[in-house]
């Protein structure tokens, strides 16, 4: 006769057995909203406020202010003294040639219209109509139409900006702007400058020459103005500490999809732009040496560039800037 064998499993192994561990928690994106108002649109996460994108036809250009990368934590500076045309975030270019239209008013060292600028001969972007916003799965877009216009109200071109909004996790928000340049009135030149295209300022303690932390950094790992002005890169990031023990940041991406690569106009005393149109004379871009020929639209012909604002907790290792940047050109 056999006995049978007795077999004691301790609890907490039998429990761990019929209940594996669960997977670390996936982070999730929360709620996004664009909730549009007279003459600015607030886009929101779960309610909290994150960005308002302000286009009041009083201003010289539509722009982001505030941005927050990370709650009640400002991270770019509007009008700053040192140049008082550096609007947080913006999208436009310093020197756009109407071809046939006599231009009145003439600055220095500008060939057509100066859109970069604020000063009393420069273009104005006018924001003409905002369309409902459209909610798709994990973002928020918002279609505007705008109209580049001279001093005395002249239209230059026409444009179609298209704003979408997403939250990929905790303190990692992406807004990305698609700018649909149309040669509506005029076959259109974007001639050589430094002075484009989307731009921002960081927060003066950020700066790289204030020399508290902050980091401007590029896809290539270069650092600072030295390492990344007038290159050609996917990316470039500015970030540092934001106080109480804290770091946070903004990247600027460039679709690799556009149909021109993008150097960047970028500087030490906090501003970053993405130049799709700087070439070798004037704008002088090391990665640019030997092209001289400028972008051109025939009348009635568009160019489509897409760029990305991504704000981030942390630098630019732990705010996962190139992970984002894959999202992005991923779409």
């Amino acid at each position: 006769m056999h006995r049978l064998r007795s077999w004691s499993i301790p609890a907490a192994l039998l429990l761990s057995a019929l209940c594996p561990p669960a997977l670390p928690a996936r982070e999730e994106a929360a709620k996004v909203e664009a909730k549009v108002g007279k003459a600015s649109i607030d886009f929101e996460v779960g309610g909290k406020l994150v960005t308002t994108y302000r286009f009041d036809e009083k201003q010289s250009k539509p722009y982001f202010y505030p941005m927050y990368a990370l709650p009640g934590v400002e991270i770019t500076e509007n009008g700053p003294k040192d140049h008082v045309h550096h609007r947080s975030a913006w999208f436009c270019y310093g020197d756009v040639v109407p071809e046939g239209l006599e231009l009145k008013d003439k600055i220095k060292n500008v060939k057509g219209v100066d859109f970069w600028s604020e000063n009393k001969l420069a273009g104005k972007i006018v924001c003409t109509k905002v369309e409902e916003p459209k909610v798709e799965k994990d973002r928020v877009s918002v279609v505007t139409r705008n109209e580049w216009r001279t001093r005395d109200g002249t239209k230059v071109l026409e444009e179609t900006r298209t704003i979408t909004f997403r939250n990929l996790g905790p303190n990692r928000n992406l807004i990305e702007v698609v700018a649909d340049l149309h040669a509506s009135d005029y076959p259109l030149e974007f001639a050589d400058t430094k002075e484009g295209a989307m731009g921002i300022r960081i927060r003066d303690d950020l700066r790289v020459d204030r020399k508290k932390g902050g980091k401007l950094v590029n896809a290539e790992g270069k650092e600072g103005e030295k390492g990344c002005w007038g290159r050609v890169s996917a990316w470039c990031d500015y970030s540092g500490p934001v106080g109480d023990d804290k770091t946070a940041g903004l990247a600027v991406f460039a679709d690799p999809k556009n149909s021109i690569d993008t150097a960047w106009h970028a500087r030490d005393y906090g501003l970053l732009a993405g130049n799709p149109f700087g070439r070798d004379k004037h704008a002088k871009f090391p990665d640019r040496k030997g092209k001289s020929e400028t972008v051109k639209l025939e009348k009635g012909k568009r160019l489509k560039l897409r760029y990305g604002l991504f704000l981030h907790a942390g630098d630019v290792k732990e705010g996962k800037v190139k992970e984002a940047y894959e999202a992005f050109a991923g779409k």
